[in-house]
This record gives C-alpha cells, sequence and structure tokens, in this order.
C-alpha cells in the first residue's frame, strides 16, 4: 500500500518539474527502481493512472529501469552483484558488506513537451 504515497510523491516531483520547463505534455517518465526495492513496478503503474489522470502526465509512458544489488566488501573492497541474498564477498568471504546500489526508486529523467 505504501505505492499509493510513493506514485503520488513521483507525480507531484514530475508534474513540479515539468511546470518548472512551462511543459505542456510529460511524455515518458524515467524511473530507476532497485533490485532490493521495496517498491512494486504494477502498483506503481495502477497507482500512476489513478493519480495522474486530468495533469500534463496523465499519457506519459513509465519507463523502468532495474539496478541489480551491487556490494562492496568491507574487508577487501571489491564491488559486486548480491546474488540470492548472499552477502558474502566471493573474493574473501568476508561477510561485511555495504550495499551501493540496488534499494533506488527515483525519477531519473522526464521527457516533456
Amino acid at each position: 500500500m505504501h505505492e499509493l504515497s510513493v506514485t503520488e510523491s513521483l507525480v507531484s516531483v514530475v508534474l513540479r518539474h515539468a511546470e518548472m520547463n512551462k511543459a505542456t505534455e510529460v511524455t515518458r517518465i524515467n524511473i530507476v527502481l532497485g533490485e532490493m526495492s521495496t517498491v512494486m513496478e504494477e502498483s506503481v503503474r495502477f497507482y500512476f493512472e489513478i493519480i495522474a489522470k486530468g495533469t500534463i502526465a496523465e499519457k506519459a509512458e513509465l519507463n523502468f529501469e532495474r539496478r541489480k544489488l551491487i556490494g562492496r566488501c568491507g574487508g577487501c573492497g571489491k564491488e559486486f552483484e548480491v546474488v540470492e541474498f548472499d552477502f558474502r564477498c566471493p573474493d574473501c568471504e568476508a561477510n561485511d558488506t555495504e550495499i551501493i546500489s540496488g534499494r533506488e526508486f527515483q525519477v531519473e529523467s522526464i521527457e516533456i513537451n
């Protein structure tokens, strides 16, 4: 259910930036969605249709770019893709991993007319 408030924020950000640029229509919204994000793409699409209705963004295409879960080993510093939530370093097998990518949910860019 948190996708409702997340989508409301998304639409608010998009409309604010579109209006700042004197847009008459938002044609595409490019969104980054991390593998470990708790946001569900399908729910965002569903709520977007409702929330954006009657705005200059109502016909915008939502384009989701998936980001893999990437960690950095605290032991050796190696960056690696976390597979099946195994956070151990594949090189030194340390279990001191910092997540550096994969939790994102953000508007990357918008396309306007």
